[in-house]
């Protein structure tokens, strides 16, 4: 284990995080606010130093291979949650430590639960913090890195394969460092085009692109307790449930497009899968909604805006869905697991190995009606690798076995059946609400502080995908 080269990057990413933090001190600046201002401004200075101190030798072996890339994006993730809780604690705006760990936790893994009890009276320059650490995770911290410094190929390559979500993870072109370079570019685009659309409506620009960064993460965080509800507007509706969705789609189809290999995207199953789960869950619901609502398309609205919700993991709400009828929860709980395509900024399963789940049961119903046959499982007309497809199963099993301990440890807290279960699998998840007091009119503040130190490392173990955060407890000496 190359101990020096991981606390060498782990020294970059630090520094990266105070200099980043200069834009919500901006934000302070521009709005007079000198209480954010101040805990930004130390903040910032506390880790731009000591990021610069623990980088100023750089170790003569280099070498990152996937142990180490995958210790270094879960001491990272470990730390970015602490010490991106800094500003809310030294401002006093969220005066407990615990409370300020689960917000950021919450905002980098882009989750979206939140503690606080009035969003309204944060300053801000912490509600762009919130949003931003969700425009920053749903790529990955990482690869934020990866995409502004030089960084070595091969390194590169086994920092993005331990912090992407999905399977796998490819390259686009020859050069890993470049295809980083390109998504980023796409993520921005898309960015910057929900910002213009969103400014066009009653928000104002910064409430625009706060709003723009958190779709973007699929996170979820607003900048009001009821959410996007409080602006009752069909057109920012409409807005930010396409983009749920483009955010939900693998990045790689828009490099397709952008190459005019369109058969390619339109041949592609997970695409197809997940575009048939979201519209058929919409209309499932606003079939069911219609006694709400009054009419179809008024219930097609509210109900689409919560499916892309639910499955993006964006967690944004126009509706309390717990008024809905008990068949409608089932499917926004179900659609949970669900999540977003692989390579998407989507939390949950992931499409992806949902479908391959489907095919490896339907290979293996073929096999015993027929022993001897020989059935391969394949996704657009190609074989899946045997190692692919094995550890498909093994994470959700492991899924699973960490979902009913966590489940077992929050019980402990003493929260009803529902909001402890959901509570679980929307951190597990990182999708936002749940049902009972954590559903969209509600919050996570009635946990103690050891749940929610429990609930955020939850956060990182969906966000990460389990399998990084449990290197850590295999590192020994050699």
């Amino acid at each position: 284990m190359n101990y020096k080269m991981i606390g060498y990057l782990t020294g970059q990413i630090i520094r990266a995080l105070g200099a980043l933090m200069l834009l919500p001190l901006l934000v302070s600046l521009i709005y007079h606010e000198p209480t954010s201002r101040n805990a930004f401004a130390i903040t910032a200075g506390i880790l731009i130093l000591s990021g610069t101190l623990v980088t100023l030798k750089k170790p003569e072996n280099k070498d990152i291979y996937t142990r180490e890339g995958m210790a270094t994006v879960t001491v990272t993730w470990i730390l970015v949650s602490i010490l991106g809780a800094l500003p809310y604690f030294l401002s006093g705006e969220i005066p407990n430590f615990a409370n300020a760990i689960f917000e950021t936790a919450s905002g980098f893994t882009t989750t979206g639960s939140t503690i606080l009890n009035d969003i309204e009276a944060m300053s801000n320059a912490c509600l762009f913090w919130r949003s931003f650490s969700h425009w920053l995770g749903g790529m990955g911290v990482l690869i934020f890195m990866l995409a502004v410094l030089p960084q070595n190929d091969t390194r590169t390559m086994h920092l993005v394969r331990a912090e992407s979500p999905g399977p796998t993870a490819g390259k686009l072109t020859s050069k890993m460092s470049f295809s980083v370079r390109i998504l980023y570019g796409i993520y921005i685009a898309l960015t910057v085009l929900e910002t213009i659309l969103l400014s066009f409506s009653k928000m104002t620009f910064f409430e625009a692109l706060n709003h723009a960064f958190s779709t973007a993460g699929t996170g979820g965080f607003g900048m009001t307790n009821h959410s996007i509800a409080d602006y009752n507007s069909a057109y920012i509706d409409i807005i930010i449930t396409i983009f749920m969705l483009l955010f939900s789609i693998n990045f790689t189809l828009y490099y397709l497009l952008l190459s005019k290999k369109f058969l390619q995207v339109f041949k592609n199953e997970e695409l197809r899968l997940f575009l048939g789960i979201v519209a058929g869950a919409s209309i499932l619901i606003a079939c069911d909604s219609i006694s709400i609502y009054g009419n179809f398309f008024k219930s097609f609205r509210y109900s689409s805006f919560q499916v892309l919700s639910m499955i993006s993991t964006a967690g944004f709400a126009t509706a309390d869905f717990t008024e809905w009828s008990y068949f409608s929860q089932m499917i926004l709980l179900l659609l949970m697991f669900v999540g977003g395509c692989a390579g998407s900024t989507g939390g949950g399963l992931k499409v992806m190995r949902i479908l391959i789940m489907f095919k490896t049961a339907y290979r293996e119903i073929k096999c015993v009606l027929n022993p001897r046959s020989v059935v391969t499982v394949k996704c657009d007309g190609k074989a899946i690798d045997k190692e692919v497809v094995r550890g498909v199963s093994f994470y959700f099993v492991l899924f699973m076995l960490l979902s009913a301990i966590s489940m077992l440890l929050l019980s402990l807290d003493g929260h009803d059946v529902g909001t402890t279960v959901t509570a679980v699998i929307t951190c597990l998840n990182n999708v936002g609400p749940g049902l009972g007091e954590i559903s969209p009119s509600g919050n996570f503040a009635g946990f103690s502080a050891w749940a929610k130190i429990l609930l955020s490392l939850d956060m990182l173990l969906g966000r990460l995908e389990i399998y990084p955060m449990l290197v850590l407890f295999t590192i020994r000496k050699k």
